[in-house]
């Protein structure tokens, strides 16, 4: 797989640069890292700071432990997990990165990755699958036919809810992940 990273962009609100969702006990929940400048940030997605004047990553590890403790791969990511939440970011960028890549290596497969060497509005038809506008926090489970489905540790709850968060797979599904998303 070989995927190229928009690093030219303008920061967009409503989107997933910044957040993630994860089911918990009493719903979905929307993790949102905060960002300076917040929703009016006209700056690259490169140059982006993280307002750490909040507690975002405490409150957000609290939320994925609630979540996540219960499920049958917790124990066994936890601690690289946790690491992430107690290491301070200046950069969403570098969060990002920090994520992508270990979730790359949990998942055990082959990734090539790139960077966008300048911003393009549109890509040739058939060069690039390009996602950057595709799914959004307003739109994320009408792409259910792409999901594979899991047992989730609030199913009997919510339902099965497709497209949460990676960490959702993998705390549930563990090194079966990959096989789940190459299906």
């Amino acid at each position: 797989m070989h995927f190229k990273i928009e690093q030219y962009e303008r920061w967009q609100k409503a989107g997933f640069r910044n957040r993630c969702i994860i089911a918990g006990a009493n719903g979905l929940i929307n993790l949102s890292i905060p960002v300076e400048g917040g929703r009016h940030s006209n700056r690259l997605i490169r140059e982006v700071r993280i307002d750490n004047s909040h507690r975002w990553q405490m409150l957000h590890w609290r939320s994925v432990v609630s979540a996540y403790n219960r499920s049958p791969w917790f124990e066994y990511y936890k601690d690289e997990m946790a690491s992430f939440y107690h290491t301070k970011y200046d950069w969403l960028w570098d969060w990002n990165l920090v994520l992508l890549q270990w979730t790359i290596k949990k998942l055990g497969v082959e990734v090539k990755i790139d960077f966008t060497e300048s911003w393009q509005k549109d890509y040739l038809p058939g060069a690039y699958l390009d996602m950057r506008h595709q799914v959004l926090p307003k739109n994320f489970t009408s792409f259910a036919g792409d999901c594979p489905v899991y047992q989730q540790v609030f199913e009997d709850r919510l339902g099965f809810v497709p497209n949460l968060s990676i960490i959702d797979l993998l705390f549930c599904e563990g090194p079966n992940a990959v096989n789940l998303l190459r299906q």
